[in-house]
């Protein structure tokens, strides 16, 4: 199964604006939350990232995967690391948790082609 994680990323964002036009306060709210939750401390933002993805896996949520996926990629995490992540995820979710820990892997290899430079 191939998806285009890219392009799921995009159409949530445009389905998200709606809720920040219909729920703005509360759409702010979750946006602070964020904001406060990926904040580097005690952890870096790409292990925050990383423990998004491993959720997102296990939860079973496409559109997180491919944010998170995204976003692990822009702060820095290796292929690697999100193999360990979505083998952390795979443990703690079971079978189901494999189906979408390949499609995390695939996310995450889509967007590193996406921004790789030209050749």
């Amino acid at each position: 199964m191939y998806k285009d994680w890219p392009k799921t990323a995009t159409e949530m964002s445009t389905l998200v604006k709606e809720l920040r036009i219909g729920a703005p306060d509360t759409m702010k709210a979750f946006s602070a939350m964020a904001v406060a939750a990926t904040q580097a401390k005690a952890l870096d933002t790409k292990t925050k990232e990383l423990i998004a993805l491993g959720i997102a896996v296990a939860l079973r949520c496409d559109p997180c995967i491919s944010f998170h996926a995204e976003s692990a990629r822009k702060h820095g995490a290796t292929r690697d690391e999100v193999m360990e992540t979505v083998g952390m995820a795979i443990y703690m979710g079971a079978g189901p948790a494999v189906m979408y820990a390949a499609q995390a892997v695939e996310a995450y290899d889509q967007y590193v082609a996406k921004n790789a430079p030209a050749a």
